[in-house]
């Protein structure tokens, strides 16, 4: 099966370090293709990074469908661009956030996420209230530190867990969520350090694209996700 996993920004760094993390887990016939957006913007933070990030991603998932891809991963916690592309998907399409954020509720009964910048929490909010999964967060909090910063200086990882130990004591939260892709090195050692399951919603929503496609499921035509009508120009 033809998987795509599009990270909406430019870094080619976080693409490669997105990969080595996904190979080690893709599935035997996954024929895995990860890519990065050279022209959106360089990381994605906040809601005007996210439009043009957006822009550049349906161009990117319209490549994909007539190449082939049967499923698609969104790599950013916000989701950028999700129902416009599962619009254009035939096969199934998952963000990292949303995916994440159902695996959390599975896993526990209260669970923390925790983002790279404040300006990110309010779209978070409004990206769980829609998927109805608002009951089971107890709390979103930042670490104030930029996504490329994250991928660029191993050091930060000991904020992370001092954060995460402070997080799951005030929240009395069960489960760590990490929201943002630029997270995702981190989540095994993290889930070592804390003690309870730290989820890394890349891999989780690989790994659910990849059964999807093998039950041979896809995303619904009949009303909502269904294509784009077309207009005269």
């Amino acid at each position: 099966m033809k998987i795509q996993l599009i990270n909406p920004n430019a870094s080619v760094t976080m693409a490669r370090m997105l990969e080595r993390a996904c190979r080690r887990i893709q599935g035997g016939a996954t024929e895995l293709s990860v890519i990065h957006l050279a022209d959106s913007v360089a990381s994605i933070e906040g809601a005007a990074d996210g439009a043009q990030a957006a822009f550049h991603l349906l161009a990117a998932m319209a490549r994909g469908q007539a190449e082939g891809v049967e499923g698609f991963v969104i790599a950013c916690f916000d989701d950028t661009g999700l129902d416009a592309a599962r619009e254009l998907a035939t096969g199934p399409v998952l963000g990292i956030g949303e995916a994440a954020m159902h695996a959390a509720s599975m896993l526990s009964v209260r669970y923390s996420i925790l983002t790279s910048l404040p300006r990110s929490i309010h779209i978070i909010e409004r990206n769980m209230r829609g998927y109805g999964l608002d009951r089971r967060c107890a709390g979103i909090h930042a670490a104030d530190i930029p996504v490329l910063e994250l991928e660029r200086d191993p050091a930060h990882y000991a904020r992370l867990r001092q954060l995460g130990q402070g997080i799951l004591a005030a929240d009395r939260s069960e489960c760590l969520v990490l929201g943002c892709a630029g997270m995702s090195q981190w989540a095994r050692p993290l889930q070592d350090d804390l003690g309870v399951p730290v989820i890394d919603g890349v891999q989780v929503a690989l790994k659910w694209v990849e059964s999807l496609v093998q039950l041979g499921l896809g995303t619904s035509k009949a009303l909502s996700y269904a294509p784009p009508r077309l207009k005269a120009v």
